[in-house]
């Protein structure tokens, strides 16, 4: 994983810690790290990642037809 950078400017601790949690979430280490706080047998992976592909999938096609116009 690549190192993230957040600058504190001003002294603004706050907004440089909520640059920080927003960068995180968009690298998905938050859920990851839930993820991998307990086992998870490889059946209930493959179900878990079949699922979110169809989610994906689902949404994308939502998308495309909000696209679309329909």
């Amino acid at each position: 994983m690549p190192a993230v950078h957040v600058t504190v400017r001003d002294n603004n601790v706050d907004q440089a810690l909520k640059a920080l949690k927003k960068k995180l979430q968009r690298e998905g280490v938050f859920r990851e790290m839930k993820l991998r706080r307990s086992y998870e047998k490889p059946s209930e992976r493959k179900a878990r990642e079949k699922a979110e592909a169809v989610r994906r999938a689902r949404k994308m096609e939502r998308k495309r037809l909000e696209r679309e116009g329909f």
